[in-house]
């Protein structure tokens, strides 16, 4: 053999084994870029068949999550019922998706914290505040987006009622905020945003929390109005919002997803819904909006 035919070959020996090196490695690089949202469903602990269906909603959200045709890159997870002590599960989350009872009602469960009956109103037990401090400051350092729907936002605990303010920048305030159940107008609000992508307005039958306490921060963005059909029931009022938290991380509140039907029957409810929760998770919302189909019936 040549020379030159044996340095061709010694470079081909050498390349070969380098190129597969970095296919190990990009392929290592490409799993570990995978962005998993976490699902935090309250029990079904009140209510009649078809309404505060927390569970079955998320794990319909989170299934159209992972069948959506233009999202890739995205693993779930559905937890039920508290939150759990063990955050080994969240370490990894870019996302925490949460839906479950208030704190007001001693027969119920609130995902994360103590029921109000529980406490002195201002406090909470010692691992129920430990617990919330690790949670928090896990949140803070790797910026974990979270998404809170309905009736998750009732929290009387003035604790409770911090975090939720320093997480997602506005409130629900039990007897003057409220949450009239009626025929509503759902509208996009006229801001330019990527949660709003492919939304156009729609009309269903809800409870809706409505009427937030929203004091004035640029971080805070309101998406949707809600109006009702019933004067009584109030104004046109923001029932929806974003926040970019000082830490980097983002918020998304809504205030439906009572009943459990319109995850069938509303395609621009459920557009909606998992833009904001990609959103969250750092991820780029496509120009049309999460395109999924309608999910079956958990």
């Amino acid at each position: 053999m040549s020379r030159r035919g044996i340095l061709t070959t010694a470079c081909v020996l050498l390349i070969v084994p380098l190129f597969a090196a970095a296919t190990i490695l990009t392929g290592a690089q490409t799993q570990t870029t995978k962005k998993k949202i976490v699902f935090l469903a309250g029990p079904k602990d009140h209510g009649a068949v078809g309404r505060h269906e927390y569970e079955k909603d998320l794990r319909e959200l989170a299934w159209q999550v992972e069948q959506a045709t233009n999202l890739r890159g995205i693993e779930t997870t559905v937890l039920v019922g508290k939150a759990p002590r063990d955050l080994s599960v969240l370490e990894d989350a870019a996302a925490i998706v949460i839906d479950g009872s208030g704190d007001w009602q001693k027969n119920e469960t609130n995902v994360l914290f103590q029921q109000f009956q529980a406490t002195d109103g201002r406090t909470y037990d010692a691992e129920t505040t430990a617990h919330l401090q690790k949670l928090d400051q896990l949140v803070r350092q790797k910026g974990i987006g979270i998404s809170i729907f309905h009736y998750t936002m009732w929290v009387e605990n003035w604790v409770g009622r911090r975090y939720y303010l320093n997480w997602l920048g506005g409130l629900w305030i039990p007897y003057a905020s409220h949450n009239p159940v009626d025929t509503w107008k759902m509208r996009p609000l006229g801001v330019q945003h990527p949660v709003l992508r492919g939304v156009k307005p729609w009309s269903f039958r809800d409870e809706v929390f409505s009427r937030y306490f929203l004091f004035d921060n640029p971080r805070r963005t309101e998406l949707l109005e809600g109006t009702p059909s019933n004067a009584n029931n109030g104004a046109p009022r923001p029932v929806s919002w974003v926040y970019e938290r000082p830490d980097g991380g983002r918020s998304f509140v809504w205030g439906g997803s009572d009943f459990h039907d319109n995850m069938h029957t509303v395609e621009d409810y459920r557009r909606y819904l998992l833009n904001g929760i990609i959103w969250t998770a750092k991820i780029d919302v496509p120009v049309e909006g999460v395109a999924a189909p309608p999910p079956p019936e958990f």
